[in-house]
């Protein structure tokens, strides 16, 4: 028997208390089989060697017809290339889908090799944006389209659409390294990424003058934690991300010196200014707490410091400045300073100058300042 094989017409079809197969009139050796119990399965027929072979292609209803009609399509297009499409079938059932593989990415890469704030970050990228769409999918069959699609539905917000690439990118890499995909095949290359924002806001010298008004204000009318406050003036003070001052331990602490065993980066070691140490040297030292920004509770470390901190922009009305803005501030006043790019990386403990780079456009606008009033005094001779 042959039909255009299609819902309606596959819904049609009667039991008749034997097995008989129905073909497609539109491409030759696929079809289903009626069982006479009634179950429809999936097959596509070819010869290989001069040899008959037919293979399952999954149970209708579990398998829509589209997709058995594809994946019949792949095995013919191995069969054209003279590969036996057994092969492939049998490397096709055995593939994990992406949700498998990205169990065993979090397990033995991220949880291994990342450090605690990038593992929730891929967490949160695969949970939320990733898996939703391409976890069901089998990892032999996710292709460049696939990845592309993602990434457009993803337009609206454009710094989440390229970590998504990102981590699916490394994915597939690893993919490779496992077996489980060709070699050179990642479907992540030449998806072209969306053109991030950078957000470069910092406080000015009297922003920055206000902020620490407020910041003294909270802590004398004990609204605020001083260990949150302290926590602040910290990051004003030495450009350190949330996560090292969080986890600061007054055994870091080697005179005027600050080393991290274990940073975004690796070991760091930073000088600390004089303001910083008279911040330190005003901080209490709990007992049995090893950290410098102590918790709630016993012998922790603060965890959440940005409710406090919406508290005190508001309150010192600097509604549009992050915690990491404070970090920017640091790097900003010292490269207007006139502190050499070279020094201000190590200072961050950037693992690249290209990263500090960003800030070379006030270098700039200061050396513009300079020459103008230069410019103004040769004017006035």
């Amino acid at each position: 028997m042959q039909l255009r094989l299609l819902k309606r017409t596959i819904d049609a079809l009667k039991i008749d208390g034997s097995d008989y197969v129905v073909w497609d009139t539109q491409l030759l050796g696929f079809g289903i089989r009626v069982s006479p119990n009634g179950r429809k399965t999936f097959l596509i027929q070819y010869r290989f060697h001069g040899k008959s072979k037919r293979v399952s292609l999954g149970k209708y209803g579990l398998v829509t017809v589209d997709e058995a009609r594809k994946e019949a399509h792949k095995i013919l297009g191995v069969l054209a290339s003279g590969k036996n499409p057994s092969i492939a079938v049998q490397r096709h059932i055995k593939s994990p889908t992406l949700n498998e593989v990205a169990k065993r990415f979090l397990d033995e890469y991220v949880s291994v090799r990342l450090k605690p704030g990038t593992q929730a970050n891929y967490n949160q990228i695969l949970k939320c944006y990733v898996l939703p769409v391409l976890g069901k999918r089998k990892i032999i069959d996710i292709m460049r389209a696939d990845v592309a699609t993602l990434h457009l539905s993803l337009k609206h917000v454009p710094n989440q659409a390229n970590r998504c690439v990102l981590v699916l990118s490394k994915i597939f890499n690893l993919c490779e390294e496992w077996g489980l995909r060709e070699q050179s095949q990642n479907p992540c290359k030449h998806v072209q990424r969306y053109k991030e924002n950078k957000r470069h806001r910092f406080l000015s010298k009297s922003e920055l003058a206000h902020l620490w008004q407020t910041l003294d204000k909270v802590a004398l009318e004990k609204t605020v934690s001083i260990h949150a406050v302290n926590a602040y003036k910290l990051l004003i003070l030495t450009g350190c991300r949330l996560s090292e001052i969080q986890t600061l331990k007054w055994s870091f602490i080697r005179g005027n010196h600050v080393e991290f065993p274990d940073s975004k980066t690796g070991y760091k070691r930073l000088p600390l200014n004089d303001a910083a140490m008279t911040v330190l040297a005003q901080i209490p030292r709990l007992p049995e707490n090893e950290y410098v920004i102590c918790g709630e509770k016993a012998r922790s470390y603060i965890v959440n410091l940005q409710k406090s901190w919406r508290r005190i922009r508001k309150q010192a009305n600097l509604d549009d400045v992050r915690i990491h803005d404070l970090r920017h501030t640091f790097t900003s006043h010292a490269v207007m300073g006139g502190t050499p790019l070279a020094l201000v990386s190590r200072l961050l403990g950037h693992s690249k100058i290209t990263t500090t780079m960003r800030y070379a456009h006030l270098a700039d606008a200061e050396l513009a300042k300079a020459s103008n009033g230069i410019g103004n005094q040769l004017i006035d001779i």
